[in-house]
């Protein structure tokens, strides 16, 4: 299966990415040989082989789930540039005037 400069374009565009026509063609031919070598894996035969979901011997060190009491809130406040109504103000990360 050949992957398409458009293909890789739109998925760019989807990204926010852009490329020049050089990067362009370089990026498709990348992505074709990846591509061909997830398909070549498809073709291997594996009837009777058990399914890896860890590759190692690891074992769960999960703590136990207890409520534990937290900072009081007036002294957090103390040590935050901006709050309002009990919560800490944080400046915008997502721009949301962008089209999309």
């Amino acid at each position: 299966m050949a992957i398409s400069e458009d293909k890789v374009a739109h998925v760019a565009g989807l990204a926010k990415l852009t490329f020049s026509k050089e990067e362009l063609q370089k990026f498709t031919g990348q992505m074709d040989e990846i591509i061909n070598m997830v398909q070549q894996l498809s073709d291997v035969d594996t009837t009777g082989v058990e399914v890896t979901t860890h590759v190692t011997d690891a074992v769960d060190t999960m703590r136990e789930d207890k409520a534990v009491k937290g900072m009081d809130r007036e002294l957090l406040m103390k040590n935050v540039p901006d709050h309002q109504d009990g919560f800490i103000k944080v400046p915008a990360i997502i721009d949301e005037s962008e089209g999309a």
